[in-house]
């Protein structure tokens, strides 16, 4: 059976706005599946609920740019560098602007006691086009503090 090649775009920041907080650029010709996502916090013992969500944009959010390494990490060790953009306009952590929304293809409300897991079956994968950007947002401000945030995607080409 053949299959892509994964990543994983991860990061923990403090957060406390409405705002993308991972997003991913895939290469022109890159286009890609998003295969398995969380959010997580550390620090509440309160039980609260938050919203999450996936988002197309139209133009990009301004964000810290992913470094290989410490942001993005191949989940097998012979991949090779993933096709997806990396800049400020490209696939990064936590907009410092964001970009245009477009459409909302997920949104979920989870307990910041339990945290989110999107591991959803092959026929529901969100697939983002060759040079489609896509980000995961809090859509409305979240309670402050220490969040874990992961995305894995599989690059299809």
């Amino acid at each position: 059976m053949a299959y892509g090649h994964r990543y994983t775009l991860r990061h923990e920041a403090t957060v406390s706005t409405a705002i993308s907080i991972l997003q991913l650029v895939a290469g022109a010709a890159v286009p890609f599946l998003i295969v398995a996502a969380s959010l997580t916090q550390d620090g509440s013992v309160t039980s609260v609920q938050e919203k999450i969500a996936f988002v197309r944009k139209s133009a990009a959010a301004t964000v810290t740019t992913a470094v290989i390494g410490t942001h993005l990490f191949k989940t097998r060790s012979g991949d090779p560098t993933p096709g997806l953009t990396l800049s400020t306009t490209g696939t990064g952590v936590i907009a410092t602007a964001e970009g245009t929304d477009t459409d909302v293809p997920y949104e979920k409300g989870f307990n910041v006691l339990s945290g989110w897991d999107l591991n959803q079956g092959e026929k529901e994968y969100l697939h983002v086009p060759g040079a489609g950007i896509i980000a995961l947002k809090f859509r409305t401000a979240p309670a402050s503090q220490v969040w874990q945030m992961s995305v894995t995607i599989e690059e299809l080409g």
